[in-house]
């Protein structure tokens, strides 16, 4: 069942404004500064090599390959606000400890604006709203958005990956856990593993009852095999369907209730769409200095507007699915 938008997309910016930088000129970069385009804005598109020749911007896109964190440190440090689209567990990771640089200069920071960390983000707070109690979340992505995406996706099989388990951070071998994982068509039933991402982490802001998080990536026997290998063969230039699947379990009314909900498109449009709504809703105003997580709620009323960022991804042709059944 699809999803229909309840809000129109953020618009409340300058038709004049030149204030938003995208670094990257990859699939999601050029996406993302299409979309803004659209929008009526003019943003500056560089590649990572001429970073800092948007620090003259007020919010700066990082859609490129490679770590975030160094450079986004740099642009917070001269009051640049970030959306940085890496989705590697270190970089992530390094981007939330940059809370402390975020508030002292007053800018935003918005880690994990992607598929996965990113999207997955606004799902799970959208779909607890079923909930009096949500205590589970189990996550899965399959694809990949480009090249940069598929290389860190081959590298997150290997190593180790992170999961939160009745109060206690667990490791276990990346590529282990086989899960059968059913996505929107037309992606359907795949084999899905865990694998090195920072999501669980980022999860338990977004919900902070959670009991248990776990995060999964599809893999065929290749991929695990060859996982501490360099790609045996160069990655495709743009991935297929790719899709993302987010699952909660909690209670509601007293009993046990079940919530699944995905979507099925290919990635790097998905991932465009999050970075470039965020970047609006940042530039638009309201949303208060430090680091800000894709649907993670805010008391004090300045933190992202997620139930209004979801409806604006949503409103680019991506259809939200939700299981119906027993």
């Amino acid at each position: 069942m699809a999803h229909q938008p309840d809000t129109e997309p953020f618009s409340g910016v300058s038709p004049a404004s030149t204030e938003i930088g995208v670094v990257g000129a990859g699939l999601v970069g050029t996406r993302v500064a299409a979309l803004l385009a659209a929008r009526g804005l003019r943003p500056r598109i560089v590649p990572h090599i001429h970073a800092t020749e948007l620090l003259d911007c007020s919010t700066v896109v990082m859609a490129q390959g490679g770590r975030h964190a160094a450079l986004a440190g740099t642009f917070l440090g001269h009051g640049v606000n970030v959306v940085s689209c890496a989705d590697g567990m270190a970089d992530v990771l390094a981007l939330v400890d940059l809370q402390e640089r975020a508030v002292a200069n007053g800018a935003v920071l918005v880690p994990g604006a992607g598929t996965m960390p990113g999207l997955s983000g606004l799902l799970v707070a959208h779909a607890a709203r079923a909930f009096d109690v949500v205590d589970e979340a189990h996550l899965a992505v399959h694809g990949t958005g480009g090249p940069a995406c598929a290389r860190s996706h081959h590298e997150a099989l290997a190593g180790s990956s992170i999961g939160w388990h009745d109060g206690e951070w667990l490791q276990r071998p990346a590529g282990s856990g086989r899960e059968l994982c059913w996505f929107p068509d037309p992606v359907g039933p795949r084999d899905c593993y865990r694998f090195g991402t920072a999501e669980p982490v980022l999860l338990q802001r977004v919900a902070p009852s959670l009991q248990r998080i776990t995060a999964r990536v599809s893999a065929t026997r290749r991929d695990r095999l060859t996982a501490r290998l360099p790609m045996m063969s160069p990655p495709h230039a743009e991935g297929g369907v790719g899709g993302l699947r987010v699952e909660l379990r909690g209670s509601r009314q007293g009993r046990r209730h079940v919530e699944v909900v995905g979507i099925a498109d290919r990635l790097a449009t998905v991932a465009g769409a999050v970075a470039a709504e965020a970047a609006l809703a940042i530039h638009s105003g309201g949303v208060g200095p430090g680091v800000r997580v894709l649907g993670e709620a805010d008391d004090a009323g300045n933190g992202l507007p997620n139930a209004d960022l979801l409806d604006a991804v949503l409103s680019h042709g991506i259809s939200l699915h939700r299981y119906v059944g027993n």
